[in-house]
């Protein structure tokens, strides 16, 4: 069997993680075995965070609607249950949108939801 050298391609991909790395606590961006496990976590953690900010969103939203129909003395799930029993197609980004940019087409909204 022949002799492989990999001397370039290590250094590349110990470079690649490392570049990833850095900036990392104490080893964590130095080593390049300990740089590596924390670039996984490091993923993983993000992959996680973006699913988590969806679900920030959405009670963000949900917040501000259920703020804006407190002056009807509406609550938020009679709200949707209305919505979706008159067939407005409308999702929760759009009306939290519309209840604190343009209070006065929400307010239509509302009418012809409680009719």
């Amino acid at each position: 069997m022949s002799r492989v050298k990999r001397g370039i391609i290590k250094r590349a991909k110990h470079k690649k993680v490392l570049e990833a790395t850095k900036g990392f606590r104490g080893t964590k961006g130095r080593l390049y075995r300990v740089s590596k496990e924390a670039a996984m976590h490091a993923g993983q953690y993000a992959y996680a965070g973006r699913r988590l900010r969806r679900r920030d969103a959405r009670t963000n939203w949900i917040s501000t609607i259920s703020a804006a129909l407190e002056v009807s003395e509406t609550t938020y799930s009679q709200f949707i249950s209305a919505l979706k029993s008159s067939k407005i197609e409308i999702d929760r980004k759009i009306l939290a949108e519309i209840a604190s940019n343009d209070p006065v087409t929400f307010e239509k909204i509302l009418n012809k939801v409680s009719k």
